[in-house]
């Protein structure tokens, strides 16, 4: 992006490697993001760039997620997610994909557990039709008997296909565990029944109850202007309703504490989940938290856990550990897989490495290579307005305030060895672990 990396990168390439290392350390991010109002009270942020002749758009809803469904009615943001481009206003569902490939445009939608989401790209020489077909899917979307047929019978296979596979069997059984009579505990893809269920009237609901105008965050960047995008702001989103009729998720702490459960598949290798209660994003230990994690399991082949697991034991070819927040939960999980001789042996390391942390938190070398990767890593999230756009929503998203890039850099750096000490002492908890296997493990008993 102009302004943004090619000089910085130009300089860094004639660097030695540990040069590069010790520049990018504390990196500047000047990104001049604008906050845009339109007429219609329509909030965005906006990182202008001309320099290329794109227009990314990224937005949500934030009470449009997964654990939103009704009970019965598990799938249904998911559903809704693959049908807003399935024909709007007089156009059918294949007019419509035809006009949008047309535009050279891209539009989809998706639902996570929280939020519903979605993200659109259009050429500045396109946009006008672009935009009019992105209007048209977010307010007059047709949800017609035929694509609604089709796209739940693809989803229907999906999960029936999913029913199969051991990493969905493991997933879906560890948050039933730790969510119990909880959204965050149901099937997000929903199951066979409840999709059968789903007709054009849910929906339409859905669209009235979560994609409205008080629940909306809007994110651009590109070839696009503070004016003019005020007034695409309201041509797209200026007459969904103000707000809607949305059920509150009650807050929950993970369930199941200690809780070993095996599901016996004849796999050669067992799929293991793992994980207790984390932190949320807006815990104000939250940075310590990321840069221990980086160190422990989330640094690919330079963490604590690839290096006792894969490299020193040769147990597995990978393992993982990683912070997962959620608006009404928080959980610190991770997860191997490895043949069905070695899962105990496996499950032994990473408990014991949970303690080590736990007791012993990092070395100064360690603290000081996640620092320079975790900042150093950070400016390749700013090589396209699409990236550019997703990083503004996510910002947002997680009200981290619009001088969160010049932040950042600092909130890593500020990180300590006895700040990581008693974040790891506070956090990780080896006996609390919920395990859940896939698989034929060998010395491994269930622990209700």
């Amino acid at each position: 992006m102009k302004n943004l990396l090619p000089k910085f990168w130009a300089n860094v390439v004639k660097l030695p490697l540990w040069g590069m290392l010790c520049l990018i350390a504390a990196p500047s991010y000047a990104i001049d993001i604008k906050e845009v109002r339109s007429p219609g009270g329509i909030k965005a942020w906006l990182v202008q760039d001309k320099s290329i002749p794109v227009i990314s758009v990224n937005f949500a809803f934030k009470t449009g997620g997964t654990a939103y469904d009704p009970v019965g009615k598990e799938g249904l943001a998911r559903m809704v997610s693959a049908m807003l481009d399935e024909g709007a206003g007089d156009l059918k569902s294949q007019d419509f994909q035809t006009q949008l490939q047309d535009t050279a445009a891209r539009l989809s939608f998706s639902a996570s557990t929280d939020k519903f989401r979605g993200s659109f790209r259009t050429l500045t020489a396109n946009k006008d039709e672009a935009f009019r077909l992105f209007g048209l899917a977010l307010n007059k979307p047709r949800f017609d008997g035929k694509p609604v047929d089709r796209i739940k019978g693809q989803i229907i296979v999906s999960i029936q296909r999913s029913a199969q596979d051991p990493d969905t069997i493991g997933t879906r059984a560890w948050y039933k565990a730790v969510f119990p009579n909880h959204p965050y505990g149901r099937p997000g893809d929903g199951t066979v029944e409840s999709i059968k269920t789903l007709v054009a009237k849910d929906l339409n609901d859905f669209m009235l109850r979560h994609v409205v105008l008080d629940s909306l965050i809007v994110a651009v960047a590109g070839d696009i202007s503070s004016a003019e995008l005020a007034r695409r702001l309201d041509q797209i989103f200026g007459t969904l309703p103000a707000s809607g009729d949305t059920k509150k998720i009650a807050e929950i702490a993970p369930a199941a504490a200690g809780k070993t459960i095996v599901i016996d598949r004849k796999i050669p290798q067992s799929i293991v989940m793992f994980g207790h209660s984390g932190l949320k994003r807006n815990h104000p230990d939250w940075y310590i938290a990321s840069v221990m994690n980086r160190i422990f399991g989330g640094g690919g082949f330079s963490s604590r856990l690839m290096e006792e697991i894969r490299e020193k034991r040769g147990l597995a070819y990978g393992v993982y550990s990683y912070l997962n927040p959620y608006d009404h939960a928080a959980l610190y999980m991770g997860s191997v897989a490895t043949a069905n001789s070695r899962v105990a042996e496996s499950l032994k390391v990473v408990r014991a490495e949970w303690k080590k942390m736990a007791e012993k938190g990092v070395t100064a070398k360690e603290l000081a290579a996640a620092k320079t990767y975790i900042n150093g890593s950070f400016p390749l999230r700013l090589d396209s307005t699409r990236r550019i756009a997703s990083l503004l929503l996510a910002v947002q998203v997680n009200n981290l305030g619009k001088d969160y890039l010049d932040k950042r850099p600092s909130l890593i750096n500020a990180v300590t060895l006895g700040g990581i000490k008693r974040v790891a002492q506070k956090l990780l908890r080896p006996e609390a672990l919920t395990v859940v296997i896939v698989g034929q493990p060998k010395g491994i008993k269930p622990r209700p």
